[in-house]
């Protein structure tokens, strides 16, 4: 099951041992003892679950993997109210797409949906579009963003960088799914990879069953930069 690390909301719930006194709520219960409060009511924050943002990598290179990734994307969508994106050479929103009712039919509207499916990679330039189309509007404040990709990049590594550094400001964490790293012999050698790398929590592969369980794990886990 997806799952994302839990921040309080502004709503608040009943504790007995809760910081802070809920002064209205005690003022109600004392008009049962002719208004002395005899009790202090308490309350501590609700928490609700992180946002999840999927950026999900649709390029030529990603083809053996994308399909399986897509079905991942749609559960994610449904399950854990994720926002999904592709992006090639242009950045999709395909959260409506996804949210039909049918898997199949979400999965033919998202095909539709993205005119760039199988083409090049301009990872930085995606990545910059959503920082300032989506970023600075506040979707990525404190949400888990997870980049599926295989780290293959037509444009500048230092252009990468830059607009990883500005998302892992915003993200509580920053997860990167790369099929690839699955074999024993892969390195992240690819510049796009190498230049993503420090601003990542994790990577992991998602490459099959087993490796679910290590990309759920990635996404309940504290913040950590690596």
């Amino acid at each position: 099951m997806l799952r994302t690390p839990t921040r309080p909301s502004r709503r608040r719930r009943t504790a007995h041992h809760g910081a802070r006194i809920d002064v209205r709520r005690t003022l109600s219960v004392s008009r049962r003892t002719g208004g002395y409060p005899l009790r202090l009511r308490r309350f501590v924050p609700r928490a609700r679950p992180r946002d999840l943002i999927v950026l999900c990598d649709i390029s030529g290179s990603m083809d053996p993997y994308v399909r399986a990734m897509l079905q991942l994307l749609y559960c994610a969508v449904r399950a854990a109210r994720a926002e999904v994106f592709t992006f090639a050479t242009r950045l999709t929103r395909l959260t409506p797409a996804l949210r039909r009712a049918g898997p199949d039919d979400a999965l033919a509207r998202a095909g539709r949906a993205a005119p760039d499916w199988s083409g090049g990679t301009r990872i930085a330039e995606c990545l910059a579009e959503f920082n300032e189309r989506f970023g600075r509007r506040g979707m990525a404040h404190g949400a888990v963003v997870v980049i599926i990709s295989d780290g293959w990049d037509t444009g500048a590594p230092a252009a990468l960088a830059t607009h990883m550094a500005r998302l892992s400001r915003v993200a509580y964490r920053v997860v990167w799914v790369n099929p690839r790293t699955a074999s024993p012999r892969y390195r992240p050698l690819v510049a796009g990879m190498a230049a993503a790398l420090p601003y990542c929590d994790a990577v992991v592969s998602a490459h099959n069953l087993v490796a679910l369980d290590d990309f759920t794990a990635a996404l309940s886990a504290p913040r950590h930069r690596r």
